[in-house]
Formats: structure tokens, C-alpha cells, sequence
């Protein structure tokens, strides 16, 4: 501080006379650039989670191995909840092949029961990778891609829509041979969703870029 300027006040911390251009105030006092306290963080604030770390220890290998057990490969990744869903899925459709509700479709169910249980071990297998490399994986990340505007929950609509449609069945309200007759359009439900997403994706991609 030079001689000619007014001294304003002394340094709380250390008596240290401050002028205009070096007096600090902090909690209602006054202290120099040297001793003024930090602010604390405000509780509103909040911070990023940092990013997931590689993992060496994951295996890719075991996940697949596991993922053949009925919820198990999923529960090895961390993913209970898709754990849960994948063991509901399997039960129903052995439920479904042992009622003779099928009306004969039992190959048809069969195919997509083996379909499903491999399907769970693949996935296992691309999850523990990305585990492994260190990128986020949440609850339920699945091999279809999910990105896009929100993220629609596969799993829980067709386990209702299956309820309902044997529901009815059951109940002599709707025949389901004439309903599988439509089956074709749940692939193309399928093929049209993931083409959306993987448009949208990339649309969303180029927009960050620029």
C-alpha cells in the first residue's frame, strides 16, 4: 500500500492496514488479500459425479458364463433390477409353454425362449466390457440402443402387454392363435424404434459437435 492512500481499515487476521484496492471482506470483516477466507460451498450447488474408472477385474468371459443362469449375468454387473426382469421374462414364457395355452405355438415360443436365454448372455458379456473400459453403464442398458429423446421402458411394457394378452385368453375374451397370427408386427415395432433411436442419436451427436 503506498503512503498517500487512505488507509480504509486493518487486516482481522494479521492488524495489516488496507487501503481501497486491498481491503477484502468476508462474513461482515475485513481482511487482506493474504488472510480472507474462502467461501464455503453453497448448498444448492451440486457437483458432477466423476466418471467410472476402468475396471481390470471385470471379465467379460465370466459375465458371459453367468449370464446364461437366468438373472445372474446381470446381477454380476450390478444391474439387479434387470436381474429381476430377466428371471420374470424366462418364468413366463416356461409358464406360458407349460399351461398349453399356446394353441399351438409352442415353437414359436420355444424359439424365443432359447433366443432370450442366449440374448441374456450376450448381453452380460457387452456389459462387463464397457465396465471394464470404464463407461457408464445404468440399470438398464440392453444391447438395443437406448439413446435418443427419452428412453422407453421396453422390459415392463411387454411383460404387461404379454399379461393381458393371456389374460384374455384365458378368460375367453380373445383367442390368442388369431393374435400370434400379428407377431410379425412386433418386429416391426422393434426394427422401426431402433431405427429411431439410432437416427435421433445421431442427429443429437452432430449437434454437439457443432
Amino acid at each position: 500500500m503506498s503512503t498517500d492512500a487512505k488507509v480504509v481499515g486493518y487486516c482481522r487476521a494479521c492488524g495489516k492496514a488496507l487501503d481501497e484496492t486491498t481491503v477484502r471482506s468476508a462474513h461482515g470483516t475485513i481482511y487482506c488479500a493474504e488472510h480472507v477466507p474462502a467461501e464455503p460451498p453453497s448448498p444448492y450447488t451440486t457437483t458432477a459425479a466423476p466418471p467410472p474408472a476402468p475396471n481390470a477385474e471385470v471379465s467379460p468371459g465370466l459375465a458371459f458364463l453367468l449370464g446364461m443362469i437366468p438373472g445372474v449375468g446381470a446381477i454380476y454387473n450390478g444391474q439387479y433390477a434387470k436381474g429381476l426382469v430377466h428371471v420374470v421374462i424366462l418364468g413366463l414364457m416356461i409358464t406360458i409353454l407349460n399351461s398349453g395355452a399356446t394353441g399351438g405355438l409352442e415353437p414359436v415360443i420355444g424359439l424365443m425362449l432359447s433366443a432370450f436365454w442366449f440374448y441374456m448372455a450376450f448381453e452380460a458379456y457387452h456389459t462387463a466390457r464397457k465396465r471394464r473400459m470404464g463407461h457408464a453403464v445404468d440399470e438398464f442398458s440392453s444391447l438395443v440402443p437406448m439413446r435418443g429423446g427419452s428412453r422407453f421402458p421396453v422390459a415392463p411394457v411387454l411383460l404387461i402387454a404379454l399379461g393381458v394378452l393371456f389374460l384374455l385368453h384365458n378368460l375367453d375374451i380373445l383367442e390368442l392363435r388369431r393374435v400370434m397370427r400379428y407377431w410379425p408386427v412386433a418386429l416391426i415395432v422393434l426394427g422401426a424404434y431402433m431405427l429411431y433411436t439410432r437416427v435421433t442419436g445421431a442427429a443429437e451427436a452432430n449437434h454437439e459437435r457443432r
